[in-house]
């Protein structure tokens, strides 16, 4: 079968990563494509990776990243219109982004970033031309739409005789964009709580949790020396206030050994202790290694994931061989054994308690630590998730 799986990028990730590869945006479509699957940022390529392995066609689309999609475009032969960033001159204005990143803090570069952020966080015309071009040119059997809050319910209704079956996969964020979800043929839900709530909307749903891509082990290195005695990788907006406020009791109570990464802190109140430990952005292969040299790495669900476990630092994190410490959740005893594989908190008081426990007993910890990676590795992997996949498209179709 032939999958198209499309999935959207941050805007702030995108601009790092063309600033990070000068001329980036004047390369082909392919090499653009393969540069963003290397930085291992988010699902990456993992989802079509797996589904290659096991014998079918799987294709990958960014339709918000503007340069690569217009590669796409201009050697399809297809004429869309320009965007605002391109009418101001983008080639000068990447070349001002780099030589500032070259001596910059990544949050001082925002004001050179905007007309960008502008053109990747509002859909113009040519994000819906290419990306209807393009599911038109490969006539998938199987859409897997991993942007289900980012991709108009009416466009996908549009476009739907161009492809078999369609399948929406969003994690909890998705809850909060009120569309009609009935144009999906199916409902992948990462969590109970996911399955649950589109079930009752009477959508045809199956459970397919996020995972962890081990191939990630043997391109990274491993620091066995466990540097960073705290961390937490993610992102901080007003959204997940309820993370915020435990990784503000965390910063005052662990001080110098908490640290934390986020795309921008510059939103926060000033005085919030946050702020001390803010290490800055870390985007893919740096997130990983943050994880490998983390002893502890912290974890706490966005608000509107409510009583149920499901994103994707879980596997990350437990993937990479940290020992994890994440909010209680009445479905996380289904993927891990809590105080055997993974440590749960209901405080952040708590949480504090027990991060000050396990960092002076690092024999405890390290057999957690290595009991979660061995239940990721062996359960968790998205060549099983693929495999999940696999099994239940058939009934189906």
């Amino acid at each position: 079968m032939k999958f198209l799986v499309i999935n959207t990028d941050y805007p702030m990730f995108s601009n790092w990563l063309y600033a990070q590869h000068p001329g980036l945006e004047c390369e082909s479509y392919a090499e653009q494509m393969q540069v963003r699957m290397a930085s291992l940022f988010g699902d990456a390529d993992f989802y079509s990776s797996n589904l290659r392995k096991l014998g079918h066609e799987a294709y990958d689309l960014r339709p918000n990243v503007e340069w690569m999609q217009k590669a796409w475009a201009r050697e399809q032969g297809l004429v869309i219109e320009q965007s605002i960033p391109e009418r101001q001159g983008l080639k000068s204005i990447l070349k001002s982004v780099r030589s500032a990143a070259s001596k910059t803090l990544l949050r001082h570069l925002r004001p050179l970033f905007r007309p960008f952020l502008r053109s990747l966080n509002e859909p113009q015309s040519w994000f819906y031309d290419v990306l209807a071009a393009q599911i038109k040119y490969y006539k998938p059997d199987i859409v897997l739409n991993l942007a289900m809050d980012s991709i108009s319910t009416t466009f996908l209704q549009e476009t739907k005789e161009y492809m078999g079956l369609l399948i929406g996969c969003s994690e909890p964020p998705v809850l909060l964009n009120k569309q009609d979800w009935r144009v999906y043929d199916l409902i992948a839900a990462p969590s109970e709580g996911m399955f649950d709530y589109f079930n009752k909307l009477g959508l045809k749903t199956e459970l397919l949790r996020f995972g962890f891509e081990s191939s990630v082990l043997l391109s990274l290195d491993q620091d066995s020396q466990k540097s960073v005695p705290v961390s937490f990788v993610g992102s901080i907006g007003s959204i997940h206030s309820e993370r915020l406020k435990v990784l503000e009791t965390l910063c005052l109570k662990l001080g110098e050994r908490m640290c934390v990464w986020a795309p921008s802190a510059d939103h926060l109140p000033a005085a919030s202790p946050i702020r001390k430990r803010y290490q800055g952005p870390a985007f893919g292969c740096a997130s990983y290694q943050i994880l490998s040299a983390s002893k502890v790495t912290v974890n706490c669900h966005i608000n509107v994931a409510g009583q149920f476990a499901d994103n994707m630092r879980l596997f990350e994190a437990t993937g990479m061989g940290t020992m994890l410490i994440t909010d209680w959740k009445v479905n996380l005893h289904k993927m891990f054994e809590p105080g055997k594989e993974v440590i749960t908190y209901r405080t952040a008081e708590e949480c504090a308690d027990l991060i000050h426990y396990y960092l002076e007993h690092d024999t405890e910890r390290e057999a957690i630590a290595r009991a979660g990676q061995e239940r990721t590795l062996r359960e968790h992997t998205y060549y099983q998730r693929m495999q999940e996949l696999d099994n239940f498209v058939g009934k189906y179709l």
